[in-house]
């Protein structure tokens, strides 16, 4: 996922001494001369955790790995560290082993005979910030086996998100990577395996952090009656040329024809996605059938195998005829590697390894490395299982399922070193149902959580490992968070948590400067209730904050039932928002804090205590400043897990599609459903406009018209008007625009032909249009100019029909002022822009801790508020979130007002206005009393971060 929190402080920057330092610094490619060393080689020894200690929970996998730290090595270990842009933060362990000299390695025993080997290491980026290749010996028993081709060119990101390759910028990150070879022989236990530097040439510095050794079986035999994407279509095994044309014969051919699709050993180049529907795609073995490639020139095209789009659903980009008509059926994919070429993150590039719209369907034993997310699943979809794979190297998420994703699965599988969520769920518009998360490892987890569900119906979250959260994330999260969690999509029904180990999650996060837990809470969009959410028979190992965590909104039906908590960095519980949870058999030890319990919502979180609970809890719990973590204070053997009494159900989910039951007549009939657009404007998507929230808004890309926005009522309804506002501050202008309908989404008819519509504030900025009564399920707004922008734009569409005729009212709010108080608490706000879902309408709602981001970099930036008729007003109070969690910072900006919404006085000149934590990151202009409707503050500078910033936007008379 986009990253789900936007920067608002300045990293905290430390010197440290040593190799470490390397981190901060992208190297010159220039050649360096080192002499070898010939020191004597540190013994073996122990270490933290690790994920594959921990009996009966996690994935199975078919390698032993071992620890670059734990083995015989001439070079420098490194770490522990667990600090946001340190080297060892994102090492497995938090430690790893630096070579920096010619003859210097890492030496390995094999417990096992293995014929291959996946390392994972870390190499300086150059200083044009595109990375350097270079190659590190591999010897066995000391004699050469082969030199192993590794690279920085798939690592070192900068910035914030979505972040850069640009080395002069702050927070470097995504360090590591991973590659693997065979040996060409089966070594037995006992062999030492040495990683041995031959040059410090192209690379100054060689950073190993582990090795996964295994013993791969011969390749699979291709079976008969197969299509063959070789012999029978011409695919180049050899990688020298595209066969993407030649792989999407070969599928359509087998779903034609009922056979499934071989693909023999060898390197196949794919430009673009294959789309596949009806059919098994299948390998040799995902050390032998390997797809990858990018088109050299679009590079919004890249290796994938891709289901359906399904109209109206979760992907609202461009979609090919070829691509349209989802979600595919009844499709295996299985056997394979796809290994990408993904260097940088764009998030609306659909360069991931799997996507679209599968239902019906299974991915099983394949290895996804090097693409953006591993599995992006945009549904509508059903009955969807990702099993026995590996997913490494992402720069996005490992899976999301998104956008009314049910009855679906991803266990079995091992995923290390995502750039964002490793294993996700997003109920964006329409609910994610009966989803699980099962017996997964999870290693390194850069940016956001390791397992999370944002909103979702009857969620499992159980069995699975988590090891090495980095930042702005956690272990496991449950959260209605992100655009269009809310409502039916929120979290609901029963959530199962249940025996899962998570080592050394929760992290600092950079943008809020306080921990994150390793299982964390939060209720941003709106509170989380009515749900069951069950944590049960969990393990919470050294965790690098609290152990557990509750933010951002009220939440309650939270219960935990035989949960061990050993170690934690801070506290065993961080409650920064209130909420109702009932605990029994938790046990914690190892707290750093001599009190475990930080609170500053006081009564507001309610306990409910059962039987057996020690070492968390106390009446007193300490509300300030937050401590420095104390790290390490975790178990050094794994606790004894608890397995579940009855094994969990192999049969697949069932394949019952979600309720398809209409609204109540009447209503909206377009509110929260699937909406898509022929384009977006940065993020302000077709989603916006059946929010119900008139202060977002959809926007199309500039001077492009024709451009238009489409609904799907989810079933023909009976349809007899709609409505289109325009958020409540902006300037009058005329949209043209048709009005059309379809039942089927192919075929339409015009409802309403071309005019002008005009919204003008003194109306509501609403445009209410009546069309003929009739049954549409598609109801489409074509748009060709406007005369307050070149795009066209929208806040809310609204359908109404089968129900009462009278339009909802447009008139303005009362102009009763409210008798004191602040007058723009709950009013409409708008904003010239935002930042992921950081929205005006947070600086009206009486909250600090939401607030308003402005688009980064993009000064000047302007909230406007709506007090709803013309006002006395003579102060404003502008608020930042409260003291534990944002910095000092002056923002430079002015305070302007309008009786129209059209032409702005300006009532406070331009000024620096500090907010200061010590004074509650408050800040009070006055001016000259004056009667105003609407009141703007422009923002043109900000110390801290670059971008407009506010919490609250208070305005009052006196």
């Amino acid at each position: 996922m986009a990253d789900h929190t936007t920067p608002h402080h300045q990293r905290r920057h430390r010197i440290r001494a040593g190799l470490a330092a390397l981190t901060g610094t992208a190297l010159a490619a220039a050649s360096i001369s080192v002499v070898a060393l010939t020191t004597t080689a540190t013994p073996a020894r122990a270490a933290g955790l690790s994920p594959f200690d921990i009996p009966g929970r996690g994935a199975t996998v078919p390698f032993v790995e071992q620890e670059a730290e734990e083995v015989a090595h001439t070079g420098t270990r490194i770490g522990p560290d667990r600090r946001y842009g340190t080297l060892p933060s994102e090492a497995s362990g938090r430690e790893a082993v630096t070579l920096d000299a010619v003859g210097e390695y890492v030496e390995f025993t094999l417990t096992a005979p293995a014929n291959a080997v996946t390392f994972r290491y870390s190499l300086p980026d150059n200083a044009a910030g595109t990375g350097r290749d270079a190659s590190i010996d591999l010897r066995a028993n000391g004699t050469l086996v082969k030199a192993v081709p590794v690279t920085s060119r798939y690592g070192w990101y900068y910035g914030g998100y979505p972040f850069n390759n640009n080395p002069g910028d702050t927070n470097p990150h995504h360090f590591y990577d991973e590659t693997r070879t065979m040996f060409g022989t089966t070594y037995p236990a006992g062999t030492k395996i040495r990683l041995q530097v031959s040059s410090t040439a192209q690379s100054p510095t060689f950073t190993i952090d582990l090795a996964d050794f295994e013993l791969v079986g011969a390749p699979i035999a291709k079976p008969t009656g197969v299509l063959d994407v070789v012999t029978d279509f011409g695919a180049d095994p050899t990688g020298a040329t595209d066969s993407t044309a030649r792989f999407q014969a070969a599928v359509d051919a087998g779903r034609a024809q009922g056979r499934a699709v071989w693909i023999p050993t060898g390197t196949f180049t794919l430009w673009d996605h294959v789309v596949v529907d009806g059919v098994t795609l299948r390998g040799a073995g995902p050390w032998y059938s390997v797809l990858g490639g990018r088109h050299p020139t679009d590079r919004k095209r890249a290796a994938g195998i891709y289901g359906k789009y399904v109209p109206g659903g979760g992907y609202s980009g461009e979609i090919r005829p070829h691509e349209a008509g989802g979600p595919s059926r009844n499709v295996t994919l299985r056997d394979f590697a796809i290994i990408g070429d993904i260097r940088e993150r764009v998030d609306d590039d659909q360069v991931n390894a799997i996507g679209g719209a599968m239902s019906n369907s299974v991915v099983d034993n394949v290895w996804m490395q090097h693409t953006k997310v591993g599995a992006w699943m945009d549904g509508p979809m059903d009955n969807f299982t990702i099993r026995n794979s590996r997913i490494l190297d992402q720069t996005a998420d490992g899976v999301n399922f998104h956008w009314g994703v049910t009855n679906s699965t991803v266990t079995n599988t091992f995923v290390r070193n995502t750039g964002d969520d490793a294993l996700a769920m997003w109920a964006q518009s329409v609910p994610n149902v009966n989803n699980s998360f099962t017996r997964n490892t999870i290693g390194v987890t850069i940016l956001a959580n390791h397992l999370v569900t944002y909103g979702g119906r009857d969620i499992k979250i159980t069995d699975n490992v988590t090891a090495d959260s980095v930042t702005n994330g956690g272990g496991i999260h449950v959260a209605n968070r992100y655009p269009g969690v809310t409502g039916p999509t929120a979290v609901s029904g029963t959530i199962t948590v249940a025996r899962n180990t998570l080592i050394r999650n929760g992290n600092s996060d950079y943008n809020w400067r306080f921990g994150v837990g390793a299982i964390w809470f939060s209720a941003l969009n709106e509170p989380i209730q009515g749900a069951a959410i069950n944590v049960t028979d969990t393990d919470i190992l050294d965790s690098s904050y609290a152990a557990l965590h509750w933010i951002e909104g009220q939440s309650s039906g939270i219960s935990f039932n035989n949960v061990r908590i050993d170690g934690a960095g801070t506290y065993a519980l961080q409650v920064q928002a209130p909420s109702q949870v009932s605990f029994t058999n938790v046990r914690a030890t190892g707290i750093a804090q001599a009190n475990p319990m930080h609170n500053c919502v006081g009564s507001g979180f309610q306990i409910t205590q059962g039987t057996g609970n020690s070492g968390w809890y106390t009446s007193t719990p300490y509300c300030g400043p937050w401590p420095e973590p104390q790290w390490g204070g975790g178990p050094t053997s794994p606790p004894p897990t608890t397995t579940p009494t009855t094994a969990p159900p192999t049969t697949p989910p069932p394949t019952t599609p979600p309720p398809t039951t209409p609204p109540p007549t009447g209503g909206n009939l377009a509110q929260g459903r699937p909406a898509t657009a022929t384009s977006t404007n940065q993020n302000y998507g077709a989603a916006n406009a059946v929010d119900g929230n008139a202060a977002s808004y959809w926007e199309s890309v500039n001077n492009a018209f024709p451009q238009s926005l489409t609904v799907d009522l989810g079933a023909a309804r009976t349809v007899d008007r709609v409505v289109l506002k325009l958020p409540a501050g902006w300037e009058r202008r005329t949209q043209t625009l048709s009005v059309l309908g379809s039942t089927d989404g192919s075929s339409w008819a015009t409802l309403a032909g071309s005019a002008g519509r005009t919204f003008d504030p003194a109306g509501g900025n609403t445009v209410s249009i009546s069309v003929p009564a009739g049954e549409r399920r598609f109801v489409r707004l074509t748009v060709t100019g406007n005369t307050g922008w070149p795009a066209a734009q929208l806040s809310e569409f609204e359908v109404y029909g089968g129900g009462p005729t009278t339009p909802p009212p447009t008139t303005p709010p009362p102009t009763t002022p409210p008798p004191t108080g602040n007058l723009a608490l709950g009013r409409p706000a708008a904003e010239t822009s935002h930042a992921d879902v950081y929205v005006a309408a947070n600086t009206v709602d009486g909250n600090p801790n939401t607030y308003w981001e402005s688009a980064n970099n993009a000064f000047p930036q302007s909230v406007t508020v709506d007090l709803g008729a013309n006002r006395t007003v003579s102060r404003v109070v502008l608020k930042l979130p409260p003291s534990s969690a944002w910095q000092t910072r002056t923002q430079t900006l002015s305070v302007l007002g309008s009786t129209t919404g059209s032409s702005f006085t300006t009532l406070k000149a331009s000024a620096g206005y500090t907010f200061n934590p010590a004074s509650g990151n408050t800040v009070t202009v006055t001016f000259a009393a004056t009667s105003q409707r609407y009141l703007r503050l422009t923002f043109t500078g900000n110390s801290s971060w670059p971008a407009g910033q506010l919490s609250e936007f208070e305005v009052y008379s006196s």
